[in-house]
């Protein structure tokens, strides 16, 4: 919890609107990142950060590299950081990874930002962390403002 304290209250607070307000936010990103592990869940939002990057690449070269790479570690199975999709998008990606285009991910990608955005989220925003977090913002913004207390 020590790592996130550079972000305000306000910004902490605004990370529940969304999960994009939050997977925007560097602070964000870190603590649910830190919750996702204590949850052994980290590996949809690595997936998602994996995939986020990919969709950059320019070199055709590195398209290659970067999606078998992503292939190895989230999609085939027994991947070291198996990540949970549908067979048939599964399926779908074991078939083009060959010749891996910058959306050969999106399916996948969509399927994990869904369950974090309906699951992992929901949780984030209710665990002790979040709340932890935000209470501490809090009192460092009366401190701020209060000298005296």
């Amino acid at each position: 919890i020590c790592c996130f304290h550079r972000s305000d209250a306000g910004e902490t607070m605004a990370w529940s609107e969304s999960v994009d307000t939050l997977l925007a936010n560097k602070d964000g990103l870190a603590a649910f990142r830190t919750f996702l592990k204590s949850e052994f869940s980290e590996e949809n939002v690595e997936f998602w950060l994996a995939c986020e990057d990919f969709k950059k690449t320019k070199s055709s070269t590195k398209i290659i590299s970067k999606a078998q790479k992503i292939y190895s570690d989230f999609i085939q199975a027994d991947a070291p950081k198996e990540i949970n999709i549908d067979f048939h998008t599964k399926t779908h990606i074991s078939r083009n990874i060959s010749e891996p285009t910058l959306s050969c991910f999106d399916d996948a990608q969509r399927s994990v930002y869904s369950l974090m955005a309906k699951d992992s989220f929901p949780r984030f925003l209710r665990s002790e962390m979040y709340k932890e977090l935000v209470k501490k913002q809090q009192h460092g913004n009366q401190k701020r403002w209060l000298p005296f207390l």
